[in-house]
């Protein structure tokens, strides 16, 4: 890790800008957040979801602020955290349109690493935690790498190509009701894009007309995180809201089941996969509306709590 060329604080927290270097040597532009007093500390990797998405989970005008209240919620709670922009995301260089899935999982190593190097941390009381496609990466370094504690927000327990699959029958099922004849067309175009990705053997390919990371696509869709649950021995929270659309909120129960030592789960009511709550439909075509208001607070605090009890 190459420590910060700049610092700043609060009462509460300091923070402080470095770089992680990933495997191949690219410069993860990152965080680290420390708590007030004095280190070494227990700390947590937060990893992502998908898509071009920097250390606060925002890519473009799609601003999903959740990196910086959750290190601050975390800070309160006596832990740091780390998060980084990913690769062609913000600070960090690189063609986010050539990344696969499992370079994101990389990368989610490489920062374990350097995090449990870092001299104002614990090494031995390191936690990891993922939202969305993080969650999965948290999964698989919960199995195989030497984290404490692990956390899951909207994270799904089926293989890749089922997890798109029900996504895609919940987005069909939110379709303005002129639209619903057309569901048959859309299905089988759907249907034939996904088989079109996943026989890709490039970085990218045009899907149409579009530009697309097909590694990652390809890679994802294959990915079945059901092993990695069956391999983890630390303890696991699991926590999605019942009005999520893009994780099934079912997939809960499967986690509690493949670990060996059971999960703490939580069907969160009203919230969303964006981490905001509704008393509206389930629907991403609220999301704009909803990502005018902060992420959930309770949320935070809960996840916060329960990581600060199994990291001291």
């Amino acid at each position: 890790m190459t420590y910060p060329g700049t610092s700043t604080g609060t009462a509460d927290l300091r923070e402080l800008q470095l770089t992680v270097p990933a495997a191949d040597g690219l410069a993860l532009a990152a965080t680290l957040t420390l708590p007030a007093g004095p280190g070494p500390h227990p700390a947590v990797l937060c990893l992502p979801g998908s898509g071009k998405v920097d250390r606060d989970s925002n890519a473009g005008r799609v601003r999903m602020d959740l990196g910086r209240p959750l290190a601050t919620t975390l800070a309160r709670h006596g832990l740091a955290s780390l998060r980084y922009d990913r690769r062609g995301a913000g600070a960090t260089p690189g063609d986010w349109h050539t990344v696969g899935f499992l370079d994101n999982r990389a990368d989610a190593e490489a920062a374990l690493h350097a995090l449990r190097e870092h001299p104002d941390i614990r090494p031995h009381d390191v936690g990891v935690l993922g939202h969305s496609e993080g969650a999965v990466h948290a999964m698989w370094l919960a199995a195989h790498a030497p984290v404490a504690a692990a956390a899951f927000v909207a994270g799904y327990a089926r293989p890749g190509d089922q997890a798109v699959r029900w996504q895609g029958a919940r987005l069909a099922d939110a379709l303005p009701r002129p639209v619903r004849p057309l569901l048959p067309v859309l299905r089988r175009v759907a249907a034939r894009q996904l088989t079109r990705l996943a026989a890709t053997t490039t970085d990218t390919a045009r899907i149409g007309g579009v530009r697309i990371n097909a590694r990652w696509w390809r890679e994802q869709l294959a990915h079945d995180p059901r092993p990695d649950l069956a391999g983890i021995r630390v303890p696991v929270l699991a926590v999605t809201g019942d009005k999520d659309t893009q994780v099934d909120p079912d997939d809960l129960d499967v986690i509690a089941r493949l670990v060996p030592n059971g999960a703490e789960t939580h069907r969160i009511p009203g919230l969303t996969h964006i981490l905001r709550r509704t008393d509206g439909p389930a629907s991403v075509f609220a999301y704009r509306r909803l990502l005018r208001s902060p992420v959930d607070d309770e949320l935070l605090a809960t996840i916060a709590h329960w990581l600060a009890t199994r990291l001291r």
